[in-house]
């Protein structure tokens, strides 16, 4: 359960290797996290994640293994990472995500579904296992991390944007089911961050850090705000995109 200081003692990343979970693990770590289960495809990298978990003050670290194109596993993911934290976590993170190519995937059939299943169908999947689950243990938290360009859908990047406007739009809907259940939900809506999955793309205003993001997120945990956004001055510009006129937001936002 979480400390004295309601800080999280156990957390559980779905997407272990994400840059900016990682940034988030590392200052939960240095706030008295002690546990960290990292979930994710590729085992090296999970494992430096972990080493730079313990270096920031964790005392346990563990990894487990998954493929976000095949939903099938996702229960099975839950079920290990928190068999492996023991079965009582604080913190669930859901940081898993695909960027894709816009140009190349659209005309896939194969690529275009491989955007909906990381982004949307597998975090899904797992959702609703990692909610039987805490519901269970009556306490817990659970931060999804999904992203503005869910907010108002664009034509150059449809495919990724409307899977993560479909997932945010899900978790609004599950946040209200946890109600009354001694669990919560938080999702971290973030803009353009600078890390492996961006590395090439060009940077909009606003383009942020993942540590950066990380300090946003533990403010937003420790507000208990529904919906976190980093940075926080996105809130107010996506508040007029979102009520632009089509072509006048096409034309702004295809440059």
């Amino acid at each position: 359960m979480d400390n004295a200081f309601s800080q999280p003692q156990t957390v559980v990343v779905l997407g272990g290797s994400s840059d900016i979970a990682r940034a988030i693990i590392e200052q939960l770590c240095a706030n008295r996290t002690e546990t960290v289960v990292l979930a994710g495809r590729n085992a090296g990298l999970l494992d430096e994640a972990a080493a730079a978990a313990r270096a920031a003050g964790a005392t346990r670290t563990d990894t487990v293994l998954f493929d976000a194109e095949d939903p099938s596993n996702a229960r099975r993911t839950v079920t290990e990472s928190f068999e492996k934290a023991h079965d009582n976590v604080d913190l669930v993170i859901v940081a898993v995500g695909l960027l894709g190519s816009q140009s190349e995937d659209e005309d896939s059939a194969e690529a275009a579904a491989r955007v909906m299943t990381v982004n949307l169908t597998w975090p899904v999947a797992a959702l609703a296992e990692v909610r039987r689950r805490m519901v269970a243990q009556g306490s817990g938290r659970i931060l999804v991390i999904t992203s503005v360009s869910g907010v108002r859908v664009r034509r150059t990047m449809y495919l990724y944007g409307g899977a993560k406007a479909g997932l945010d739009r899900l978790c609004d809907g599950l946040a209200d089911s946890l109600e009354g259940t001694g669990v919560s939900l938080q999702v971290l809506r973030a803009g353009v961050v600078r890390t492996k999955m961006t590395l090439g793309h060009p940077e909009p205003p606003f383009t942020t850090d993942a540590a950066a993001v990380a300090i946003i997120a533990l403010r937003g945990l420790a507000s208990g705000e529904r919906v976190i956004w980093s940075p926080p001055a996105l809130r107010y510009v996506f508040g007029v995109l979102r009520h632009l006129p089509k072509a006048l937001f096409r034309k702004i936002t295809e440059r």
